[in-house]
């Protein structure tokens, strides 16, 4: 029996990508199909980083394939590509940054830095290039989290900064250019202006991703990263309790306001983790990530416990999704990972760069 490639092209129109929700062909991630004989290759091509997916992808298609009649050899190639998406406005790209995800929260305390900072090292463990910018001038907290306190930046050049590289991701921060007892007594202009030297001067080597973690509230660092820095979208932080749910609520609409893309909701603390026996309970309620989410039309990315090990790893340098990344937590931010990498992918293409620049002079 003869095998067409419309044979083929039909069978994985049927056959569901259990990331993205969508079959391989409508989401465009069939790149090539050849046929010779009975033998049938694929190539996939995620827009998504997918390490701990590769062999899940690669069997499912190949179990699908199989089951047409006539069919001897399959080959199925996965890989992914990680693209610059559409950002707010017409804002020029930062060099070397493809995305730009902000992660943020409407109040401190609820492990907006944690989060941060394991979203970031839970796409590099996916396979993407990751940077982490501290955005919080006032109380920088990674550096520490990275395991890299009291270490200084170079700059080869006297113009930009080479970033610190920490667990395979590149990262930077006010924490790396001043003492970390001196306090930073500065205005709202001085740290706007920080923030964007921070992000602008430093010398960001092909980043698919580039994670700022932003300092609570919605003050002037908000804005200035929501109206002068291409951010592809948001990620706000949380815990179940109404307080925090209320000042996530003003997060959200900010960046709402300012055409900022809302990628999800990640609600931590969701229950506490008994040390002793391990026993769940939700001290701070139940179900607030998923109410709010429902309420503003956005995605719960997912629910992280209130674990004693999540703080201990964080503050001793390494972060849960290195410390134990095979560990319960770490596959629940990786799964974090890939939602917000499929939200991405979901998005507009950003073509700018694609196109010469076109300067008219009169002669």
């Amino acid at each position: 029996m003869t095998i067409t490639e419309a044979q083929v092209r039909e069978l994985l129109q049927q056959t569901v990508d259990a990331t993205t929700g969508k079959d391989y062909v409508s989401s465009k991630e069939i790149k090539q199909i050849n046929v010779s004989g009975d033998e049938v290759a694929v190539d996939v091509v995620l827009g998504y980083p997918a390490q701990s997916q590769v062999q899940a992808v690669r069997e499912q298609i190949e179990a699908a394939l199989s089951s047409l009649p006539g069919v001897g050899a399959v080959k199925v190639n996965v890989t992914w590509k990680i693209v610059a998406h559409a950002v707010q406005g017409a804002m020029q790209r930062i060099p070397g940054v493809r995305n730009i995800i902000a992660v943020a929260s409407g109040k401190g305390g609820v492990g907006k830095s944690t989060v941060a900072v394991n979203l970031a090292l839970a796409l590099a463990a996916e396979g993407a290039t990751v940077g982490v910018l501290d955005a919080d001038i006032y109380g920088p907290s990674q550096p520490t989290m990275l395991g890299l306190p009291g270490q200084r930046p170079t700059s080869p050049d006297g113009k930009k900064l080479d970033p610190m590289i920490a667990h395979g991701i590149q990262a930077m921060s006010i924490g790396f250019l001043v003492d970390a007892e001196q306090p930073m007594v500065w205005r709202g202009p001085m740290v706007t202006q920080a923030l964007e030297q921070l992000l602008r001067d430093t010398r960001w080597s092909d980043l698919d991703y580039l994670v700022v973690d932003m300092p609570p509230g919605t003050g002037d660092i908000q804005l200035t990263l929501a109206q002068k820095v291409p951010v592809t979208g948001a990620v706000i932080v949380t815990t179940p309790q109404d307080i925090a749910l209320l000042d996530a609520r003003k997060g959200l609409k900010m960046f709402e306001k300012v055409n900022v893309p809302i990628l999800g909701i990640v609600e931590n603390m969701s229950t506490h983790v008994c040390s002793n026996c391990g026993h769940e309970e939700a001290v701070f309620g139940a179900g607030g990530g998923a109410r709010m989410a429902q309420q503003q039309g956005v995605t719960l990315l997912g629910s992280l416990p209130l674990d004693i090990k999540i703080r201990e790893q964080a503050d001793s340098g390494r972060p849960t999704v290195v410390a134990e990344p095979d560990g319960r937590v770490a596959r629940t931010y990786k799964e974090i990972a890939r939602k917000v990498a499929v939200k991405i992918a979901d998005k507009a293409q950003d073509y700018s760069a694609a196109f010469p620049k076109i300067v008219i002079k009169n002669t």
